[in-house]
């Protein structure tokens, strides 16, 4: 059946899989970006935030181990290929942190909540897709690319920094990798505070999955079929742009990995609300919120074009090859979000 399908179906096929990992691991082990900040800064639990640095650990070490021994090359990747723009990092992740904050979800979370029914993110998705393709290809991409421009990589040191790492201790760059990506595993795994749930360790191990999977399984289909498919793993910005496009115009444009991983988290999402129990309809009552919710997906799908991905996209895909701009646009996108929640939660307003 697989010989049937060609480059791009095999590679968005690859991304349904991992998608539908994500979206269970969202709906049945609350693995979310906001979720982590929010349960960090106003609920005392860092359960979440080391959820993700698991998550992290994990595909940081596997990336790093597929990459030494040529299973796929990371140096391929949209992250270090291209040299890195420090502005366009703060300043993107900035915008999406603060729009994340502002309409209460990024969006592999308002893909993980629509597949459990909540149609108010149905509104987050369809305004994010939009807002990122007027900025990559629409009236606002001229701008970006005078501001942040994307320029290929011209030094032979990828902007990695495990290469970083390399040249300067005199060790393989693996090797680097792997204890940067140890270091991330003990502090999810070794907390006092916090005692970890083998549920959490569990979820937080398939997140990995699928991340790695999405690099090993688009190179596999990048070398095995003659069409131009380039290595990647997930992010949920543009793709929800790309789904829509590809929902009007199917029969005219090729479907894509990142289609397939949307369509994958929505799946996931809703088998794993069924299992738990928690699939049920909500809408948006109050308009105040609806606004809100426009607003924040709207700067949230600019600024994650600029920073070149999400939280999912910088925070683990680019993170896991350990690029100069992915620890730079997660910290942003966490001050974003900070300062987005202190609004909502505590105001501007000086107190009288």
């Amino acid at each position: 059946m697989l010989s049937t399908l060609g480059g791009n179906e095999l590679s968005a096929l690859v991304g349904l899989m991992g998608g539908t990992l994500l979206g269970l691991a969202a709906r049945m082990g609350r693995f979310c970006t906001l979720g982590a900040i929010e349960d960090a800064t106003y609920g005392g639990s860092q359960i979440r935030i080391r959820m993700w640095a698991i998550a992290l650990g994990l595909s940081i070490v596997a990336v790093h181990f597929c990459t030494h021994y040529e299973i796929f090359n990371s140096l391929d990747s949209l992250y270090l290929s291209n040299e890195w723009n420090p502005y366009a990092a703060i300043f993107g992740g900035l915008l999406f942190g603060y729009g994340m904050s502002i309409c209460g979800n990024c969006g592999y979370g308002a893909l993980a909540r629509l597949g459990g029914g909540d149609l108010r993110s149905f509104v987050i998705v369809l305004v994010m897709g939009v807002s990122a393709y007027a900025t990559i290809s629409g009236p606002l991409a001229k701008v970006r690319l005078n501001l942040f421009p994307v320029i290929p990589l011209e030094s032979s040191t990828p902007p990695s920094l495990s290469y970083l790492g390399s040249q300067a201790l005199g060790i393989n760059s693996a090797a680097v990798g792997s204890i940067i990506g140890i270091i991330f595993l003990i502090y999810g795994l070794f907390n006092w505070k916090n005692k970890m749930k083998l549920n959490s360790i569990f979820w937080s191990v398939i997140v990995a999955v699928a991340i790695v999977g999405g690099w090993i399984g688009t190179s596999w289909v990048a070398t095995s079929t003659y069409e131009p498919i380039g290595i990647q793993s997930f992010t949920f910005v543009a793709p929800v742009g790309e789904a829509i496009l590809y929902a009007m115009y199917g029969s005219a444009i090729n479907i894509k990995f990142g289609i397939g991983a949307v369509l994958g988290v929505l799946i996931g999402a809703f088998f794993g609300s069924i299992i738990k129990g928690h699939f049920r309809w909500e809408a948006c009552e109050d308009p105040r919120e609806l606004k809100r919710q426009i607003l924040g997906a709207s700067i949230m799908g600019v600024g994650a074009v600029i920073s070149l991905g999400c939280s999912v996209g910088q925070g683990l895909t680019a993170f896991s090859t350990l690029s100069y701009s992915a620890p730079l646009t997660l910290l942003s996108i966490y001050f974003g979000a900070r300062i987005g929640l202190f609004q909502l939660i505590e105001g501007f307003q000086r107190a009288e």
